[in-house]
């Protein structure tokens, strides 16, 4: 299988690839104009959900922040990891946005 057939696999989303709050230098993957503050496991989910994404929360500490506790949730690869963490950031900030008073 070559590395660009996508189909199938699971990729692993960190809250943390998507926070705006945090440097790439400290686990951001995301460009910060698309990156969301502080997201949540469970706006990961439900954007997950939205894309089709079929999400699964694991209780697991972030390894470069091995002593604290936390969760990460794995979903279906849609293109590339970074494309897929791109959607699933848009999402949430599009999320937001609707929740948001007018």
């Amino acid at each position: 299988m070559s590395s660009r057939e996508y189909k199938g696999k699971r990729i692993v989303v960190w809250p943390i690839y998507l926070d705006a709050t945090v440097p790439r230098s400290k686990g951001r993957r995301v460009p910060i104009r698309i990156a969301v503050k502080n997201p949540r496991v469970e706006e990961i989910v439900r954007a997950a959900q939205a894309l089709g994404l079929d999400p699964i929360v694991e209780d697991k500490s972030y390894p470069r922040q091995w002593w604290s506790e936390g969760r990460r949730v794995t979903v279906l690869k849609k293109g590339s990891k970074l494309q897929t963490l791109k959607l699933i950031a848009e999402t949430i900030r599009g999320m937001r946005s609707k929740r948001a008073p007018q």
